[in-house]
């Protein structure tokens, strides 16, 4: 008994444990090994990319609420990155500056005033005017691509801030049971040894025990960290999953208050036919 028990004080009890146990136990622990690794990995690479992203964020959005123009971050060469918010900033501008210049929609700035009463040889020289008095818009078909696409974009950034999440709910839900059956494993292995042996002593059942014990008290080793860090990292995603959401709704609001053109049907009519009256004009006096 007093030769049994010395190694378990002298040396680690988990080494010994290690020592003692059965080819499936260790394969037990082998392979919560490689989950911790995976886990670990995860933990450190999703931590880093979350800093990052709050950080990159909130830069972002002050630089944004700075601006009176949507496209002016764009305009201004600036970059935000690892910033969500600013990603889909970018995928929303490319799609709206696309419409722009391929699908444009010219509004007046202004009412266009009747040529009728001005003095011959001025009503070309105010067509000109006029025609430079316009500012470009999208419609509202152009608009709706350019929201689908925004919200495309909300959608891959919010996958890939949960991307690798999975091996941490993972390891926090499987780790234990991975880690008992290994302890049951072993705990059935050293009674079917001690009943082949006739024999039910301590000395026989302790080394046994204690290597069946091992895998889990590895597994619970894995869950823990697993569980803090998956909790964590919850909760900061989906803040900034409702941030996100939050600003492509707001983007979206001013995009469609600057660029679209939003005129009842009539007032595009009327400015269709003075637009066409105008040409009428030049063609006459030319």
């Amino acid at each position: 008994m007093t030769m049994t028990i010395e190694p378990m004080l002298a040396a680690n009890a988990a080494v010994f444990a290690i020592k003692n146990a059965t080819m499936e136990g260790k394969l037990t622990v082998i392979a919560l090994l490689l989950l911790s690794l995976f886990s670990w990995t995860i933990i450190l690479t999703k931590f880093r990319q979350l800093v990052i992203a709050r950080g990159a964020t909130k830069k972002f959005l002050d630089a944004y609420a700075s601006t009176r123009d949507p496209l002016d971050i764009q305009r201004s060469n600036q970059e935000f990155d690892g910033a969500p918010a600013y990603q889909l900033y970018i995928r929303g501008a490319d799609e709206l500056a696309y419409h722009l210049k391929n699908r444009p929609v010219y509004v007046a700035d202004r009412p266009r005033a009747a040529t009728s009463n001005l003095p011959p040889g001025a009503a070309g020289e105010h067509t000109d005017v006029l025609a430079r008095d316009r500012s470009t818009k999208i419609s509202i078909a152009s608009f709706d691509a350019v929201r689908v696409t925004l919200e495309e974009a909300a959608g891959a950034e919010a996958m890939g801030l949960e991307k690798g999440m999975i091996v941490l709910s993972t390891a926090v839900a499987g780790g234990p049971f991975i880690g008992l059956l290994g302890t049951v494993w072993g705990v059935m292995s050293t009674f079917a040894s001690i009943a082949e042996n006739n024999s039910a002593s301590l000395t026989t059942m302790a080394p046994g025990v204690a290597a069946a014990l091992v895998a889990t008290v590895t597994g619970l080793l894995v869950a823990i960290p697993a569980m803090f860090a998956y909790n964590f990292m919850v909760t900061t995603i989906r803040s900034i999953t409702q941030e996100l959401d939050g600003f492509a709704t707001r983007y979206a609001t001013q995009i469609e208050h600057v660029y679209v053109d939003n005129r009842p049907l009539a007032e595009e009519i009327k400015s269709a036919n003075e637009a066409l009256a105008g040409r009428i004009v030049e063609g006459l006096r030319a």
